[in-house]
């Protein structure tokens, strides 16, 4: 027997096995008015209705809803009330400037366009067939009690479109499916050991892959979902010591916040000897996975994976074999990508005569994306052999266990979040005193790697670092920008005029093991 994957099938075990479980907690200091505390049996009614709603205005399976908004209890519901009745649901990342959302709704052909009320203003000119502002919820929502038509699910389908900035100036939106989704998630959870008795803390970004899937993983397990809009350090822990929070996921950057807050924390830190956090996007140094350990009390877990591939590939978590270890020697392992999660294969492949770098982690798995939406050439480069090549440099231990040592692609990933080279460099070509330009990343304490720009100026032309440093942020999402600008006589290049990037990122990574921060 084959029973098809849906992403609706968690939140129908939610509902009928949790039904009076409270299932989310929303942010309280928000634009719009709060969803409040509804419980696994309510939310489940919103996500009908809001299926319902789309039926209304004749939207059709496999048609495009896009969100642009942070963290809330209406874009959780969204990954339910759309993808769940057939749709495909394009979350997009709140911090783009108007051109770029423009751009990634034009693309995908989005025919719905549901914006936050801070951005409201600034998206006015994003066209949609239907536009609406999140908060009045009879623009989300049918009435009370209205269900939707039937979907016959397919887990061939594609149920999210996210957008991931890549190497090219313009954004790839990555097709992920049904059974993408629905593999990620009972993996992802099987890997963290989530049960009914977790309180999950959305402090990752809900566009951000998905949440890495823990929309789908807490709901299929009854879990509350506790909403944070911003993330801010001391509010993590107060919401942690409110909520009984037990795991969450974070970017380096939100590591750091916690561990500063910490310092100034009155009493016992909330959640020692319980909270899980769960660590991607570039690994942290040892020391700051030591203070985790230490400071926090908390259990620190470090993966690995691309919006590409849903995005679990590798988890690394402390096994028994290093419980006698001293606290540096096991932190000093969990830096590590970790091993490949269950079902996933990984190999290292290093091209004949590549003396510089080391091999590119290439991927086969079933949460491996169905390709790039309308981008087939991006799609047959990526998956033509039949495995997914991730661009980055690493190497895979005796033990199994993936080390990521350089990035293959040109993306330079700061606090979290996905900065692609080529489209700084563009943005600073355009501007009249620049001749040349190599952007690169470097290590930075607080948010992994920061956006460096090594700039040859045009003959008798003038500017200064203050002056490139605005010309971005007027053109491009201000984590986009570069943090600072060191003028060059000439950049590194091979005899056929190539940028060598390796030669100009080598000096600043020189103190760094590893070619990523």
């Amino acid at each position: 027997m084959i029973v098809p994957f849906s992403v609706s099938d968690f939140v129908d075990r939610a509902v009928q096995v949790y039904g009076e479980r409270t299932a989310v907690i929303d942010e309280p200091d928000q634009p719009a008015p709060p969803l409040g505390a509804p419980t696994y049996a309510e939310f489940g009614a919103l996500a009908r209705r809001q299926a319902a709603f789309l039926d209304g205005l004749g939207v059709g399976f496999g048609d495009r809803v896009a969100v642009v908004g942070q963290n809330s209890g209406r874009l959780l519901t969204s990954f339910f009330g759309v993808s769940g009745f057939g749709r495909v649901l394009v979350p997009v990342n709140f911090r783009l400037r108007p051109d770029e959302v423009r751009y990634i709704v034009e693309h995908s052909g989005a025919r719905v366009l549901y914006v936050d009320p801070e951005l409201d203003e600034a998206l006015r000119d994003v066209p949609a067939e239907h536009r609406f502002v999140l908060g009045d919820d009879g623009d989300l929502f049918a009435p009370e009690g209205a269900e939707p038509e039937p979907w016959d699910p397919d887990e061939n389908a594609t149920a999210t479109i996210n957008y991931t900035s890549g190497t090219t100036a313009r954004p790839k939106g990555v097709r992920l499916t049904h059974r993408n989704l629905w593999t990620n998630a009972v993996t992802f959870a099987l890997h963290a050991g989530v049960t009914d008795r977790d309180v999950y803390l959305h402090t990752l970004p809900q566009f951000h892959a998905n949440g890495w899937g823990m929309p789908f993983a807490m709901t299929g397990l009854g879990v509350p979902h506790v909403i944070l809009r911003k993330v801010d350090g001391a509010e993590i822990l107060r919401r942690v010591e409110r909520h009984g929070v037990t795991v969450m996921c974070a970017a380096p950057a939100v590591v750091a916040a916690i561990l500063d807050a910490a310092r100034d924390w009155d009493g016992e830190i909330p959640g020692r000897d319980r909270v899980r956090i769960i660590v991607a996007g570039a690994p942290p140094p040892t020391r700051t996975v030591q203070r985790v350990q230490e400071e926090l009390g908390w259990e620190f877990i470090q993966i690995y994976g691309l919006t590409e591939t849903s995005p679990l590939l590798t988890v690394n978590r402390t096994r028994a074999e290093w419980d006698d270890l001293d606290p540096a020697d096991r932190a000093a392992k969990l830096i590590r990508a970790g091993a490949p999660a269950l079902g996933t294969r990984l190999k290292v492949e290093v091209p004949d005569g590549d003396e510089h770098g080391t091999g590119e982690v290439l991927a086969r798995s079933n949460v491996v994306m169905d390709g790039y939406w309308r981008q087939p050439a991006e799609t047959d480069a990526a998956l033509g052999d039949g495995w997914f090549r991730t661009g980055d440099g690493g190497d895979i231990g005796d033990d199994g266990y993936l080390s990521i040592s350089d990035r293959k692609k040109d993306v330079i990933i700061t606090g979290g979040e996905n900065v692609s080279s080529i489209e700084v460099e563009d943005v600073l070509f355009s501007h009249p005193a620049v001749a040349e330009v190599a952007v690169i990343g470097v290590p930075d304490d607080k948010w992994g790697e920061t956006v460096k720009a090594l700039v040859v100026l045009a003959p008798g032309a003038a500017a200064t670092e203050a002056d490139l440093i605005r010309w971005c942020k007027d053109r491009a999402a201000g984590y986009k920008a570069p943090t600072s600008v060191e003028f060059r006589e000439e950049l590194a290049r091979t005899a056929t005029g190539k940028l060598q990037k390796f030669k100009l990122r080598a000096p600043y990574w020189s103190d760094n093991d590893r070619k990523v921060n």
